[in-house]
């Protein structure tokens, strides 16, 4: 069947804002922030959360706190592909970027 295939940009201004871009057909979301600083977040499934984000051993780690609940995004790049690993509690969802 059809899938959406989401294109993820990511950049970093002179300031150190990254900015992580997700772009779909479906939907188009967006967040800056800096490494170690906690933020506000509204998710994709519009979830407002207390998010740090963090680089650990390569991967960049994202940690999304809200309603005493977690779910931690790591993203690491492997063999050229950008690898997205969400955990939450003993679930566990992975999402391969291939770049065009």
């Amino acid at each position: 069947g059809n899938r959406t295939k989401p294109n993820l940009m990511v950049t970093v201004d002179d300031d150190g804002i990254v900015c992580l871009k997700s772009q779909s057909t479906f939907k188009t979301t967006e967040i800056k922030f800096k490494l170690n600083e906690p933020f506000e977040e509204t998710t994709a499934d519009d979830r407002k959360t207390r998010t740090v984000v963090t680089l650990e051993n390569g991967k960049l780690v994202q940690k999304q706190s809200w309603d005493g609940k977690e779910t931690n995004i790591e993203r690491e790049i492997t063999d050229g592909k950008l690898i997205a690993t969400c955990i939450m509690g003993d679930v566990i969802a992975v999402r391969m970027y291939v770049k065009e």
